[in-house]
């Protein structure tokens, strides 16, 4: 059992909770907690390390067998070791490092999320899962927007990442990937409300953060703008709240 936090791996494991640049590096990231991690496993992800308490439950330990078919190393660590490890503050006895790989993006993009110059990683995620059940294709990350594979985001995916392409590109290879599909940037009080706009045709849907707006880039690659009115009055949406609107938009007009 590993009962000291300076031991080498969990060290490596904090850095990787907290250094974006590490993550790209190494092509790992972390995920805690029993429910995410079994996604991960049911989604066949691969582990390179995995850590837990002996307190772990049934399900847990489920979970351990599965990574430990798989080759992972399984560690069993004290308490105070997981908690320095950990992101959250209140652990729930299983921490893992997955090696990260790039679902792969469809040939022919029917219907897409750009999430642009979200720096919230907690947004990030929601927008990520409500893409995911949205049904759509893929999320392309521009420059500016935050690291997908960041604990918060992680978490707030619920398990997104582990099925949807999330890509990040520069605007060029966006443009050139998104060639003969259409792209719309919601932005208030701009263009066609966003019921009244067709949403049925191949797709690429840009939402700024509330903060910033959309970037000059967004702006130069989109073919038109729509917007979600605010009969309330209150300046904006969410961006989380915002995408998860539109994309449900299109679910129901494709639907009818």
């Amino acid at each position: 059992m590993i009962t000291s936090a300076q031991n080498p791996r969990i060290k490596w494991l904090k850095a990787l909770q907290s250094q974006a640049r590490l993550r790209r590096e190494e092509r790992t990231f972390v995920v805690e907690g029993v429910r995410l991690i079994e996604e991960a496993l049911t989604a066949g992800w691969t582990a390179r390390l995995v850590i837990h308490t002996e307190e772990l439950s049934e399900r847990g330990r489920k979970v351990l067998e599965g990574f430990a078919e798989q080759g992972a190393q399984i560690e069993a660590v004290s308490e105070p070791v997981l908690r320095a490890a950990s992101d959250t503050r209140t652990p729930q006895g299983l921490l893992a490092a997955l090696e990260w790989r790039d679902l792969p993006l469809p040939p022919k993009p029917d219907f897409v999320l750009i999430p642009d110059q979200i720096q919230d990683p907690g947004n990030l995620g929601t927008m990520l899962r409500s893409t995911h059940a949205a049904g759509a294709q893929a999320a392309l990350l521009p420059p500016e927007t935050t690291d997908a594979f960041a604990p918060k985001a992680l978490r707030a995916g619920m398990g997104a990442h582990f099925r949807l392409p999330i890509h990040s590109l520069d605007w060029e290879a966006i443009r050139q990937y998104l060639a003969g599909v259409t792209i719309l940037l919601a932005a208030a009080d701009e263009g066609l409300a966003y019921t009244r706009a067709d949403l049925r045709a191949p797709l690429a849907l840009i939402v700024g953060s509330e903060a910033q707006g959309a970037s000059q880039e967004a702006r130069q690659a989109a073919a038109g703008c729509l917007h979600i009115p605010l009969p309330g009055g209150s300046e904006s949406l969410n961006a989380a709240v915002a995408a998860g609107i539109l994309m449900f938009e299109v679910v129901r007009q494709r639907q009818l």
